[in-house]
């Protein structure tokens, strides 16, 4: 094993994490050399170093990392139980639950942080119509599985976005095409096309004192919050400043 140190912390299992960017380099050389590690590390240390190293800032060990971290079209995404398992893990975390209803073919997930509102995110059979998912092959083979793990990605993104890091849905990520994947907007463009219906002035004031106490205990940032509204509805340039007057008075932005 070279001079990688290994660790026992008390009552837990035998453990050759790195603790130096040398050893770290070892590890990942002869991680990479496994066969019992997927095909996106076989003989790519690089990735498996990095991987490793994102998989510590999601709060994973090494090997769990590279058990739960895939490298689809090019961008590394996270698949969904991993990703449930980092939610429910956060300090904030009270509860994530989820249903499915068969005869709407419709998902929730419920996500609530500590001190802050439940949310509630679904995605339904028409919704992934609109989306021009139904039909593809995995959808077609878990079309249950792949519903469900939509309304979770959608909840845990907009409850848990420190948790996360910004990292990807590996379930999304595989309908995405390349050139999908290459397409970025600002947050203060109109991602949000036209067609999306403008966000409500009154149902915004209902809102903004939760939202300004989100940001200013540093839970989540206003452009967070700016973005997932964005998702859904048009944002006036008035409501976008409202939130971005709103200090952080404590915590990590």
């Amino acid at each position: 094993m070279g001079d990688i140190a290994p660790i026992r912390p008390a009552g837990q299992a035998f453990s050759l994490t790195p603790q130096t960017l040398d050893e770290a380099m070892k590890y990942a050389d002869l991680i990479a050399k496994s066969e019992i590690v997927p095909n996106d590390y076989r003989n790519k240390p690089a990735n498996v170093l990095v991987a490793i190293q994102m998989g510590l800032e999601l709060g994973l060990p090494p090997l769990q990392a590279l058990q739960n971290i895939a490298v689809v079209n090019g961008r590394p995404a996270v698949w969904g139980d991993s990703l449930m398992a980092i939610a429910r893990a956060h300090p904030a975390c009270e509860y994530i639950t989820e249903t499915m209803d068969e005869s709407t073919m419709k998902a929730t997930c419920k996500a609530k942080r500590k001190g802050q509102p439940e949310e509630v995110r679904t995605f339904s059979q028409k919704d992934a119509e609109l989306a021009g998912l139904w039909g593809r092959n995995t959808w077609k083979q878990y079309p249950k599985r792949m519903l469900q793990m939509r309304a979770r990605g959608f909840a845990i993104r907009d409850v848990f976005p420190d948790a996360l890091r910004g990292i990807a849905l590996a379930e999304e990520v595989q309908d995405m095409s390349p050139r999908d994947m290459g397409s970025v907007q600002r947050v203060d463009e109109p991602a949000s096309s036209p067609s999306l219906a403008g966000y409500p002035a009154g149902k915004f004031a209902e809102k903004l004192p939760a939202w300004a106490e989100q940001i200013e205990s540093g839970a989540r940032t206003a452009d967070d919050i700016i973005a997932t509204i964005g998702s859904r509805y048009s944002m006036t340039d008035d409501q976008k400043q409202q939130l971005r007057n709103v200090q952080p008075t404590g915590g990590a932005q």
